[in-house]
């Protein structure tokens, strides 16, 4: 494809990207307001996150194998009116149990885009040029994540609006993306006789969603040390474990094991899990610092985190255009890994007094880091990773980068959860206020504290959340030691690797048929 044909199906597959990622951010801020107008409880409010994140990060590699038997294109679009249907029924949801299923069932459409449109892009571009491309991504990934609260903010205070726009505002532009790819997308595709592992795919997605509904609701429905933990880690563990004796036999493993032989794959992947803790760590925590411990709105909230967004857009453009020109690509993610932990060293000095500016400052660290870091940990996976397994060798970085961020922010956010409670109650005794009467255990109204209880609250949340800052530290220093162990090997200037270049055409198997371009 030309440079011209690229950019073409690039904006199609930037649009599917941007709904991928609008989805996940414009309801943070409406979610307290929905749950209100539908009566929900704190368990409904936790499911209607967990149920998304639950279903994209299970069905992410089961998307990646799909595109390495089917046809990209049509994957693409079938993930695209998934959620453009899991959209309307939420947006049309009478109750708290029809919302959490249609969140669910956006789940498994937003897991298809995060993991094809990066696979489609490795199937256009070679690696040596698909940085600059992936540095697009994550401009479009900066731009959804810093406008999403924003529009979800003006819908929900917008009377004639109301909080079921924040589902059906992204349906138009899913639309757009579907004819765009239509008629820019023209991809060959090999069509042969397929053995699809049923079995393999259902344990994988039930053992990972067994531990990311155990790491999401411990500390809130149930205590972390308890029989139900026992019961949840073992069957999670026993199920993943049956799936890897099933991918072993299986004549198209979902998961093919013989990816993690591959040192840059496996360390890869390791290190995706552990970035996936900062990033995602960082967007919510960001936002909770500003609102509850600044006294700020949501919407000022949103913006307060643009020196993050705007780091994280110029680090992703810049290098994936060095990468492109150079062909270097470990000294960017090795100098992101740095920055990244610099970054959340600096935010852990967060307290309820920090100045702006150098909240500010420190934010456009972390963002930087994570640019470098982001995208060129796909790029150096697909470097190694054979044309036949592009698919599923690709959502292995975006399927460990969600775990990262489901186990990460359930973790951390228990953690900050304990201190803020403790930190208030400490703090309302030595005002010989009662903390059973004074709170501490959930989200408090500002506006409606007394001046000395709020201090107390504003004091408690601003020096907790640097201290989840500091927590986060050392998942970043095993990501950097990661990067480090990865060897650089040149970026290929094919997409197939020299080995499959230089092997033998395998005989068509019988039925199979070579697609021409679509």
């Amino acid at each position: 494809m030309s440079h011209r044909q690229v950019l073409e199906a690039l904006s199609g597959l930037l649009l599917a990207m941007f709904v991928a990622m609008l989805s996940s951010t414009v309801v943070s801020n409406a979610l307290p307001i929905i749950v209100a107008d539908l009566e929900g409880t704190e368990s409904g409010y936790t499911w209607v996150v967990v149920a998304t994140l639950l279903t994209l990060t299970a069905t992410t590699p089961i998307w990646g194998k799909l595109a390495d038997l089917f046809s990209k294109k049509l994957l693409v679009q079938l993930a695209l009116l998934i959620y453009v249907i899991g959209s309307f029924i939420a947006g049309f949801a009478p109750s708290m149990g029809v919302l959490i299923g249609a969140r669910a069932l956006q789940g498994v459409g937003v897991g298809g885009l995060t993991a094809l449109v990066q696979i489609v892009i490795a199937s256009m571009v070679s690696p040596r040029e698909r940085g600059r491309y992936f540095g697009y991504l994550g401009a479009v990934f900066a731009v959804a994540t810093v406008s999403g609260p924003l529009i979800g903010g003006l819908i929900v205070d917008t009377s004639w609006l109301g909080w079921r726009w924040c589902f059906f505002v992204g349906v138009p532009v899913a639309a757009v993306a579907v004819v765009v790819l239509q008629k820019t997308l023209h991809l060959p595709t090999v069509r042969r006789d397929v053995s699809i592992d049923y079995l393999g795919a259902t344990l994988i997605a039930s053992g990972v969603s067994v531990l990311l509904i155990w790491v999401s609701l411990a500390g809130h429905q149930f205590e972390w040390v308890s029989a139900i933990t026992v019961l949840m880690i073992l069957g999670g563990l026993l199920l993943l474990a049956l799936a890897v004796l099933v991918e072993a036999r299986a004549a198209e493993p979902v998961i093919p094991l013989h990816l993690f032989r591959n040192r840059t794959i496996s360390l890869a992947s390791a290190a995706s899990l552990m970035v996936g803790v900062a990033m995602f760590g960082s967007t919510v925590f960001l936002a909770q610092y500003f609102q509850l411990s600044r006294g700020m709105s949501p919407t000022r909230a949103g913006l307060m985190t643009l020196p993050m967004v705007l780091g994280l857009l110029a680090s992703s453009i810049a290098t994936g255009r060095l990468i492109a020109r150079y062909g270097r690509w470990k000294v960017y993610l090795v100098a992101g890994g740095t920055l990244m932990t610099l970054g959340l060293l600096l935010l852990s000095r967060l307290d309820h007094q920090t100045p702006l500016v150098a909240a500010g400052a420190y934010m456009t660290v972390l963002g930087i880091g994570l640019g470098a870091v982001n995208q060129n940990l796909v790029l150096a996976v697909q470097n190694s990773a054979a044309q036949r397994d592009m698919g599923v060798a690709s959502s292995l970085a975006a399927f460990f980068r969600t775990m990262g961020g489901s186990i990460g922010v359930s973790a951390l956010g228990a953690v900050l959860g304990h201190r803020v409670a403790q930190q208030v109650s400490t703090g309302l005794a030595g005002l010989g206020i009662s903390p059973a009467k004074g709170g501490g255990s959930s989200i408090p109204d500002l506006d409606a504290l007394p001046p000395a209880v709020r201090e107390v609250v504003v004091t408690a949340y601003g020096d907790a959340i640097g201290h989840i800052f500091l927590l986060a530290v050392p998942f970043c220093l095993i990501a950097l030691a990661c990067i480090v162990a990865i060897r650089e090997t040149p970026l290929r200037t094919t997409l197939a690797r020299e080995d499959e270049l230089t092997a033998p055409a395998p005989e068509a198997p019988e039925g199979a048929e070579v697609a021409g371009v679509r």
